[in-house]
């Protein structure tokens, strides 16, 4: 049976910013799904934020085995409920892979239980990524190392929990490291958080960037099927618990 993967994205840069919109003319979603459709073995689709419910229907959730999630500027707009529907998804087993900022989603701020703030600039920085550990699944077919030509840089201190393991660390041009491939597990779902993909870089066309997305869906599928879930009314202050 295909595993079936939804890819989530904002969809705002690339409509108000010809530079972005040059790179990514259909989204950075489609480029990233354009690669995962070359694999028979996944269904893949594709939401955004100005759609009905963000794109995540309660059908559309409890569908989806492994959720890719990009968002950056409108981190905001995302609505409450719906943050909640895909939080639950992923406990009952649903996988989860989380793209650069990403990491100030409301989503993966309540899967931590902590700000999830870093240090970051914008300078056209040259990123290596590191492989800390070359028998991960997610690292198959990657050097010991690769570099982006051109990113933005993102800097320790992370606040984010300890991970389960750390399997890539990034090396920037003014000289900072970045944990930047990391797993958890929250509830019965896996999750991977991968640092690159600012939007006005070409990132989501690098081979070894797509290589790693790919192998990340495959790490973070559930391995037994996931019970729908029943999305009913929670605390108010669970995103804030990080429960």
């Amino acid at each position: 049976m295909a595993t079936k993967v939804t890819i989530w994205n904002e969809y705002r840069h690339e409509k108000k910013n010809a530079k972005v919109a040059e790179i990514y003319p259909n989204g950075m979603h489609e480029a990233i799904a354009n690669h995962l459709r070359k694999d028979s073995t996944l269904t893949i689709s594709t939401a955004t934020l100005d759609e009905p419910e963000h794109g995540l229907s309660e059908s559309r959730v409890n569908e989806t085995d492994v959720m890719v999630w990009w968002g950056h500027i409108a981190h905001d707009e995302v609505k409450d409920e719906i943050v909640k529907r895909v939080h639950q998804r992923v406990l009952a087993g649903m996988g989860l892979v989380v793209l650069h900022s990403g990491h100030f989603s409301k989503l993966f701020k309540a899967l931590m239980g902590t700000s999830c703030d870093l240090k970051w600039r914008e300078a056209d920085d040259a990123e290596t990524l590191w492989v800390t550990r070359p028998s991960h699944p997610i690292l198959q077919g990657v050097d010991d190392h690769f570099t982006l030509r051109g990113e933005e840089m993102y800097g320790e201190f992370f606040d984010i929990p300890e991970p389960d393991e750390t399997i890539l660390i990034s090396s920037f041009t003014g000289g900072e490291v970045f944990r930047s491939g990391i797993t958890y597990t929250r509830g019965a779902g896996r999750i991977f958080y991968f640092r690159p993909g600012h939007e006005t870089y070409p990132t989501y066309h690098d081979k070894n960037v797509l290589k790693i997305i790919q192998n990340a869906v495959y790490w973070v599928k559930p391995t037994t099927p996931i019970k729908p879930v029943s999305f009913g009314k929670r605390d108010a202050g669970w995103i804030k618990a990080g429960k």
